[in-house]
């Protein structure tokens, strides 16, 4: 029978993920030379090719991508192991890691783990601030046990490595200057921006959320400016540099700019809780999951 050894599996994942040698041993806490040698001997062990030469780095062989698929399977039996030990050894006692953005946390994580506390305190929570486009990741790597990330759209299954939930539907108003001819009027419409510069992160969740709603609307939103933080967001709003959409748990708080809701549009981004599949069947994990999850469903 073939020696598969999960410690080098995993490496082979991490590069699948990563695409380098450097950053597989810079997510593992290798170095480039460790890795390279791990994943010779796995190659070794398997009796395959596993990588070859592409220029300065390397590709994965078709013999790599089937281990690869075998090993998805393999990394969530681990996992439901792994919850059902835990579920024996501890039962309602354990540590959760969760990795949330930064509009999450005081709206959602902080009011989910004060009620888990009273209901559960033998299970202690850590949370982690993150970006949301960093939030798969850290599941991956093993940094987080649970995420918050965002999406323009209700998550779908194409990661045979997560499984994602959507926590809630958070409705998007958009912030004007308060010298914005459509400041006080009375409807706005996403359309009636399309002339207009806007502001929004470059990259990840928020630009596909922002740019969806604006193609939805029928236009492609000239970007002005980039940020990710709402307080530099807002602040350029305000001071009548661009337009920006903002989610009602940002709004909520928002002064010094003109917010409308978009009646007609109705955009959303949609809050989702990912974990590793097979991590879900953990009694901590799933108690932290519905703590999120009935935190977000009492939401305005």
């Amino acid at each position: 029978m073939t020696d598969w050894d999960i410690k080098k599996l995993r490496i082979l994942r991490t590069l699948a993920d990563r695409g380098t040698v450097t950053a597989t041993a810079e997510a593992l806490h290798m170095t480039p030379s460790a890795v390279s040698q791990q994943l010779t001997n796995l190659a070794r062990l398997l009796g395959v090719t596993l990588l070859e030469a592409q220029g300065r780095g390397v590709r994965l062989t078709d013999a790599a991508h089937l281990v690869l698929r075998h090993t998805e399977a393999v990394f969530a039996q681990l996992e439901r192991a792994d919850a059902e030990l835990a579920g024996y050894l501890v039962g309602d006692v354990g540590e959760v890691r969760v990795g949330a953005f930064s509009t999450a946390v005081p709206s959602l994580v902080v009011p989910a783990v004060a009620a888990l506390k009273r209901d559960h305190p033998g299970i202690e929570v850590h949370i982690r601030e993150t970006e949301a486009a960093e939030s798969y990741d850290l599941l991956a790597t093993g940094a987080v046990d649970l995420a918050l990330s965002l999406a323009a759209h209700p998550p779908g299954t194409a990661d045979a490595r997560f499984t994602r939930i959507t926590l809630l539907e958070d409705p998007l108003d958009v912030a004007l200057p308060p010298d914005h001819p459509l400041a006080d009027a009375s409807l706005v419409r996403l359309a009636d921006l399309a002339g207009d510069r806007w502001i929004y992160g470059g990259s990840g969740p928020w630009s596909e959320i922002t740019r969806s709603a604006c193609e939805a609307a029928g236009f492609l939103p000239q970007q002005a400016h980039s940020a990710s933080g709402w307080t530099a967001i807002l602040a350029m709003v305000e001071a009548g540099m661009g337009v920006a959409l903002v989610p009602r748990m940002v709004s909520a708080r928002a002064t010094g700019v003109a917010l409308r809701v978009l009646p007609h549009d109705r955009p959303t981004r949609h809050v989702v809780a990912a974990l590793r599949r097979g991590a879900e069947t953990s009694p901590t994990i799933s108690r932290v999951l519905q703590a999120l999850r009935t935190t977000a469903s009492t939401r305005p």
